[in-house]
């Protein structure tokens, strides 16, 4: 294989395109999004009662095919602009100009592919290993995958280093600093996914993940040693029938309740979740899809056992609603189920309504990743009532515009727990462009 750096490479940064080199070709996209993010009434303790931001993300992606092997990368820059002073601004927001992929990839066979390096990766429903979509910045793996199989059967092995965002520091996340990521507590993550069509309909999902890490000198971690197994059976929408989806994961080994130096115990660890929902879609008009659901995720409670079920590296905003400066809810300590109403009012347009009441599994434990929490357990389990709405349009082949609103009603837990920020129900808006090349 031999790639000259040639003007027509240079063109094809410039203008994303595909690009017909020497000995192969050369794939480069270039996807550009805007989102301004508006929220009042804040649920979470010690930040800005409201806040408003301008968040971008650019992709620059590129891969070198040259048969047998390919090479390829890509750079993010995620930033947000005009958050309040004391803003909830994290590293799920900003992630300045980071190479979150780098490998090389090789076909071993039809059905075997090996990929090194610097990688994203979506594992089944995306509930426990994802790459991220709402959020602004996305979780990146430093390791080697193997993929088998085809579409209607197939597994992936992992053994991947999870890397952390940087930096973290509040004031260096306000100025949209930047600094390499890197592997924190010297994590390792690996595992297995397999899939299979099921007779009929439908299709059979399992994972088995193994996560380890410990603190380093500057870095605290609450030592996770965690096995992971989960199950899904899923059979996706489509017009005139009946669709499902159920799964569940159980959690086991041991970990710290939190990062701080002086926690220095190992609990023992239980935990688990579980997702249900079934729905129909309608053939004719908007094809309206109406379906109910449950989401379950395990709280910590008084026994030695810790029993917080710990999401991973997953993404929510699809179950759970918007996330970034939103994102309350999560797969943990929740007992909620939603009735939602899916529609496409057109080919180039669809529409979601999701309402959704919402309980602490365990009265004792924050709930979900509000930071709210009463250690007496006397602010009940009755959190509020969740409703989200959204629309999405595609405007021209590669531009797609979303607006969406939620209000979280609180509840008795998100008013009267110690903690709980006294600002009302919380208001939450957004409108996104989104243009690719």
């Amino acid at each position: 294989m031999r790639f000259i750096f040639s003007a027509s490479l240079a063109a094809a940064l410039l203008f994303p395109c595909a690009v017909q080199a020497e000995d192969g070709k050369l794939d480069v996209s270039l996807e550009i999004r805007a989102r301004v993010e508006a929220l009042d009434g804040q649920f979470r303790p010690g930040v800005a009662d409201s806040d408003v931001a301008l968040l971008t993300r650019v992709l620059l992606a590129a891969e070198y095919d040259a048969g047998r092997i390919r090479i390829g990368g890509e750079m993010i820059d995620a930033r947000s602009f005009f958050e309040r002073t004391g803003s909830s601004v994290s590293t799920t927001e900003v992630d300045t100009l980071e190479p979150i992929q780098a490998y090389i990839a090789t076909d071993l066979s039809d059905q075997a592919k090996l990929i090194a390096g610097r990688f994203t990766l979506n594992l089944g429903s995306r509930r426990l290993v994802a790459r991220n979509a709402f959020r602004n910045t996305i979780n990146s793996f430093t390791g080697v995958q193997a993929v088998l199989g085809d579409k209607a059967r197939g597994a992936t092995l992992f053994w991947m280093l999870p890397q952390a965002r940087l930096p973290d520091e509040p004031d260096r996340l306000q100025d949209n600093g930047q600094a390499l990521n890197r592997e924190r507590g010297a994590p390792r993550f690996f595992g297995a996914y397999g899939h299979a069509d099921l007779p009929g309909a439908g299709e059979v999902q399992g994972t088995l993940l193994r996560l380890a890490e410990r603190d380093d000198a500057d870095i605290p971690t609450r030592n996770r040693h965690l096995w992971t197994a989960g199950l899904r059976l899923v059979q996706l929408p489509k017009a005139g029938t009946f669709d499902w989806d159920v799964e569940g994961a159980y959690q086991w080994g041991r970990a710290r309740q939190s990062t701080a130096a002086t926690d220095r115990i190992d609990r023992k660890v239980a935990a688990g979740f579980v997702h249900a929902e079934a729905g129909y879609t309608f053939r004719s008009g908007w094809q309206l899809r109406p379906a109910l659901g449950l989401d379950f995720g395990s709280g910590d409670g008084s026994s030695a056992t810790f029993t917080r079920f710990d999401p991973l590296y997953s993404a929510r905003g699809f179950d759970f609603g918007p996330t970034s400066y939103y994102g309350a809810l999560s797969r943990t300590n929740i007992v909620s189920p939603f009735a939602r109403l899916d529609m496409k009012p057109g080919k180039r347009s669809d529409a979601q309504v999701t309402a959704r009441p919402l309980w602490l599994a365990s009265a004792t434990d924050q709930f979900a990743v509000t930071g709210v929490r009463d250690a007496a357990g006397a602010a009940g389990k009755w959190a509020g009532m969740q409703i989200d709405a959204r629309v999405r349009r595609t405007l021209a082949e590669k531009l797609r515009l979303a607006v969406g609103a939620l209000i979280l009603a609180k509840g008795r837990f998100l008013e009267d727990a110690p903690n709980a920020p006294q600002t009302g129900d919380t208001h939450y808006a957004y409108v996104e462009l989104t243009a690719g090349f």
